[in-house]
């Protein structure tokens, strides 16, 4: 069964080291909590898939999503993701609010070994090279 996914932009970090980082020092009790404002309507099928992080208009890394929570203090909603940030290979992708859904044939493969140099490359130039599928 393919799992649905979701997108968002890793706000602030320029590169996929410094959205680790933020992430290590946020990890508690085995997770890295990300809180939202509301729970996704299509949450169960979230379960198992990844939220996909967007850095300079591209989706860099992914985090499995392991479960939902509701925040007590303010009823937000806490996406509970897997502390193991997996490198993907690059795919262009328009910035926007909040997350969106990822359907799993659109989701990029995960990055096997070293780094392909994509990510050295002007998002525009990448995403030109990318609607060629040079890339």
């Amino acid at each position: 069964m393919a799992h649905l996914h979701l997108s968002k932009v890793a706000f602030s970090c320029a590169s996929v080291d410094t959205l680790a980082r933020r992430q290590q020092s946020r990890l508690a009790d085995g997770i890295v909590p990300l809180v939202t404002r509301f729970m996704p309507k299509r949450a169960d099928e979230l379960i198992g898939g990844s939220l996909y992080w967007i850095v300079k208009h591209r989706l860099i890394a992914r985090n499995r999503i392991l479960g939902f929570a509701v925040r007590e203090s303010d009823g937000r909603t806490i996406i509970r993701l897997d502390p193991e940030l997996v490198r993907v290979r690059l795919h262009p992708k328009r910035a926007h609010q909040g997350w969106r859904y990822l359907a799993a044939a659109d989701a990029p493969p995960d990055l096997d070994g070293e780094p392909d140099g994509l990510d050295a490359l002007p998002p525009a130039l990448l995403g030109k090279l990318a609607s060629l599928a040079l890339v």
